[in-house]
């Protein structure tokens, strides 16, 4: 049984800030809709935040870590030794995602929520349950005590964001293996074939991929997870992994607290996916950075009616693209709070 925490309802977005974010765009020195998208975004903080001045500078970044058993069936182009290994880079400032956070002013935590690290990494917080999932096409990935444990480091590690007041969040993944792992999980809850959702990966070459599309479909069966309305918390610990557990409670938490998420690519997206799943209440917390390059990420955004704010092909994972989407959401509140009004600038308004 999952903790009671998950299924508690989130806050309503406020209609009397989102009108009042609404009529300011009217009255703006531009015709009406002229900024696009840009509008919109401003009017959707302002009624997640409850404010009059929707704001997008402190975003604190956290990445979950962990192992997948899965990996010993050969499914990734990377030796599983990276994910520790990366940890470190993360804590020292020297991967893609340090250093969008040191050039964007933003605060990064790296958790440990389920890698085969032995002993703590300087740098990096630890809270798992477990050292990695185990191989879900032998058996289920995590036993349902593991899951809410998974689930619960989440919740922590919003908590200890939640200290900074902040008008967002980003969150981030790192485990070589999660993208078979995070397009298992998609299958079952989108009721597809995994050759629809299973992308490259890392890198893997054609052949390599087909392989990974069918050891999927073959561990779905074996789990009973073919049949469309599976619980998505079945799904989770048949061929969940821990980091994707810990986002997954993450992103419920806060948007319990009304704190809007500024979601990733495919793999946050899953987890996303399974979080809406679990409770539909928190989807309207949730911005959508990018579509990856990653074949099933279109399929989950759909699932999520979700439209996000460019497509750079990118595939790297680690909140990266959420950080690159940050600054079009910061110009975004920056127009709405600072354009003047045609009042204001004494411009002549349209009749």
């Amino acid at each position: 049984m999952l903790p009671e925490w998950v299924y508690q309802e989130c806050p309503d977005v406020s209609v009397i800030h989102r009108d009042a974010a609404l009529a300011r765009q009217a009255e703006l020195t531009k015709p009406d809709g002229a900024l696009g998208r840009l509008e919109h975004l401003a009017i959707e903080l302002a009624g997640l935040q409850q404010t009059e001045q929707p704001r997008a500078q402190s975003a604190p970044i956290i990445v979950f870590a962990g192992d997948h058993g899965i990996v010993a069936q050969g499914v990734s182009a990377y030796p599983q030794e990276v994910t520790i290994a990366m940890m470190s880079n993360f804590a020292s400032g020297g991967a893609a995602i340090s250093i969008l956070a040191r050039e964007l002013g933003l605060s990064l935590e790296i958790v440990d929520a389920g890698t085969l690290a032995e002993v703590p990494i300087e740098g990096v917080v630890t809270d798992k349950p477990r050292r990695s999932s185990r191989d879900f096409s032998q058996e289920a990935a995590l036993e349902p005590a593991e899951l809410a444990l998974a689930l619960d480091c989440g919740k922590r590690a919003v908590l200890r964001a939640a200290t900074k007041e902040p008008d967002l969040l980003i969150l981030g993944d790192m485990g070589i293996g999660n993208t078979t792992t995070s397009a298992a999980i998609a299958a079952a809850l989108l009721g597809v074939s995994a050759e629809q959702v299973a992308g490259s990966g890392t890198g893997l070459d054609a052949a390599k991929r087909a392989r990974k599309a069918h050891l999927i479909d073959g561990a779905l069966a074996r789990h009973g997870l073919t049949i469309a309305g599976t619980a998505p918390d079945r799904i989770l610990c048949a061929v969940g992994g821990l980091e994707i557990a810990a986002i997954t409670g993450a992103i419920i938490a806060a948007a319990q607290r009304r704190v809007p998420l500024l979601i990733d690519g495919f793999i946050v997206s899953v987890e996303a996916l399974a979080a809406v799943r679990l409770n539909p209440s928190c989807r309207r917390f949730l911005l959508f950075s990018h579509q990856s390059a990653e074949q099933g990420h279109c399929l989950v955004l759909q699932a999520l009616s979700a439209k996000p704010l460019f497509n750079l092909d990118l595939r790297l994972g680690e909140g990266t693209g959420a950080a690159l989407a940050l600054p079009i959401l910061r110009l975004a509140c920056a127009l709405h709070n600072g354009m003047a009004t045609f009042a204001q600038a004494k411009v002549p308004n349209r009749s």
